[in-house]
């Protein structure tokens, strides 16, 4: 039992380390373990503010490989007039720049913000303080790129009763001309985008097109208690899944795959992602790099060829911007399901969600299904529960006797410990076994809390009073307690009364300090869960309640007393 109070008192300890360490860096303070990049962070957005806008379009990419000189990269442009073209889905609201064909702002209709219901979630956009945007265009000499002015042929702009709507842009410069095809599809966050190069000239054209998404290095809003990854990444068949942060671009340490046949590039944050994925079997490079101050850029180049004159060539590409649906992700490209970051216990979270969307399709509900879920891992580790609690149950018979012993031998560690092994051995109970539930335990809670982490399905989603399961129980309300929003619901508290109740049904440590501090544990935890979403209390709170009436009914059966 000391060694199953030690486990306890690690992982309490850690948990409050780590949440401590999130405070500072969500207030901007030095981190314990990554020193002061919650300051760089906040300092880059201020300074980034006033630039970003005028940066995302003074830049085209440029291959490896240096160009003829007759085929150089043009300088500044003639300012070009722009007009948004918005086009509209069932699912989104695009609008798109005449200038470049550029993806200014994209909107989110079946998704909400957190912070305001009456709002939907915008992904790319280009209202200050945010730039986030989607750039197409040509390169290798003066071709059309994403500062050029495109013409718009006249057609539809909203989905209507039709299953898809297309958005046909034209641009000509030094006799090469650029066609833009976006087409918008029902029920789908692709966008189908085909460029289509013409060589209108009297001499053969070698040009590549490019694919790349900027955005700003600010983060969404997120609790001080945990922190996700958003920025750049980069898949390959060879080296799969690779993320870039936005601090290793700042330092020029930026490590990734930078030549392919295949794969695709994306723009990650919580919950959503934007990715270009280009036609597979063409050779592409892959780039990261910094625009601006706080703007940075994710973009894969892809070779033509050589383009004879009055002929033509075309490039298929898909563009996602959408959420982190695991039944959309994997329709998308392949590996691309890695976008959905489960921490460093995917191996144990995947399988988790695998099973909750089975159950969902059953229940139809995440909360009734987290229920289920605790449920059959209940059973699963129903032997190994069953063997620690009668452990227990039989430590707990013998606390008197244990009792005597320390009081005994107080000036003798050795013979204490001594006694201590004879009499496990003469009652046949291993010190050991109540700990494995536990230790088991562990790692499923945390894949457990990075699945409901993970999950943009379990975002907004209701069970009985909890509006929203991937967020704090609210029932009571939120307040304002010494800078912290604290939200009050009922789970936390019925956390509470469930450990307590765990408690007084485990051995009575002998010291009387550690008894105290056992009886203190219920009520500190159950406030760090005030914090936690509701979909991971609610589990804790449940495999509890399932604990306590399997280690109740032991404990009767073995004859100790059950309080």
């Amino acid at each position: 039992m000391d060694i199953k109070r030690t486990v306890l008192w690690v992982i309490f300890s850690f948990s409050l380390l780590m949440l401590w360490d999130n405070y500072n860096r969500y207030t901007g303070k030095d981190s314990i373990f990554f020193g002061n990049a919650g300051k760089q962070q906040q300092a880059a957005v201020a300074e980034g503010n006033a630039n970003q806008a005028a940066a995302a379009n003074s830049d085209v990419p440029t291959v490896s490989n240096p160009v003829p000189a007759n085929q150089a990269i043009p300088g500044a442009q003639t300012a070009a007039k722009s007009e948004i073209v918005t086009v509209t889905t069932d699912l989104i609201k695009a609008d798109i720049d005449t200038v470049g064909g550029e993806i200014r702002r994209l909107e989110l209709l079946q998704h909400k913000e957190s912070e305001h219901s009456d709002k939907n979630v915008v992904l790319f956009d280009s209202t200050p303080p945010r730039t986030y945007l989607g750039q197409t265009g040509l390169t290798g000499g003066d071709y059309p790129n994403h500062r050029s002015e495109f013409k718009v042929v006249p057609g539809a702009r909203e989905l209507g009763d039709g299953n898809q709507v297309q958005l046909v842009m034209e641009a000509e410069r030094q006799g090469v001309k650029l066609v833009k095809t976006f087409t918008f599809k029902r029920n789908d966050y692709k966008i189908d985008i085909k460029q289509d190069i013409v060589n209108n000239t009297n001499a053969p054209i070698s040009p590549s097109i490019y694919l790349q998404l900027v955005r700003d290095g600010g983060k969404l809003a997120e609790s001080m208690f945990y922190s996700t990854f958003t920025g750049p990444a980069v898949y390959s068949n060879a080296e799969k899944f690779q993320k870039v942060t936005f601090d290793s671009i700042e330092k020029g340490k930026d490590e990734h795959i930078k030549k392919a046949n295949d794969g695709w590039i994306a723009m990650v944050q919580h919950y959503f992602v934007s990715a270009f994925v280009p036609q597979t079997d063409l050779p592409r490079e892959y780039f990261t790099k910094k625009l601006a101050t706080n703007l940075y850029a994710v973009g894969t180049i892809v070779p033509m060829g050589e383009i004879a004159p009055g002929q033509s060539k075309s490039l298929d590409a898909t563009l996602f911007s959408g959420p982190q649906e695991s039944s959309r992700l994997d329709a998308v490209a392949p590996g691309f399901d890695l976008v959905k970051d489960y921490g460093w216990l995917t191996i144990i979270a995947r399988p988790i969600f695998w099973a909750m969307e089975h159950i969902h399709a059953v229940l139809g509900n995440w909360g009734w299904t987290i229920i289920a879920l605790t449920v059959l891992i209940k059973l699963i580790f129903f032997p190994l529960s069953a063997a620690s609690y009668r452990s227990m149950a039989k430590m707990k018979l013998v606390t008197p006797k244990m009792t005597e012993i320390r009081t005994r031998y107080k000036e003798e560690p050795q013979k204490m410990n001594a006694a201590m092994m004879e009499l496990y051995k003469k009652e046949k109970i291993n010190p050991l076994g109540g700990c494995m539930p536990i230790l088991i335990q562990i790692p499923v809670f945390i894949s457990l809390y990075w699945v409901l982490l993970a999950s943009v399905e379990m975002r907004n989603a209701p069970w009985l009073w909890i509006a929203d399961l991937a967020a704090p129980d609210t029932l009571f309300g939120s307040y304002n307690i010494f800078g912290f929003h604290l939200t009050i619901g009922i789970l936390p508290i019925l956390m509470a009364i469930s450990m307590f109740v765990q408690t007084k049904l485990n051995p009575t440590p002998p010291d009387p300090v550690q008894a105290k501090l056992m009886m203190w544990m219920p009520i500190i935890f159950s406030l760090m869960f005030f914090f936690f979403p509701a979909g991971l209390v609610l589990y804790w709170v449940v495999n509890n309640v399932l604990s306590i009436a399997q280690q109740w009914t032991i404990t009767k059966k073995i004859g100790a007393p059950t309080t």
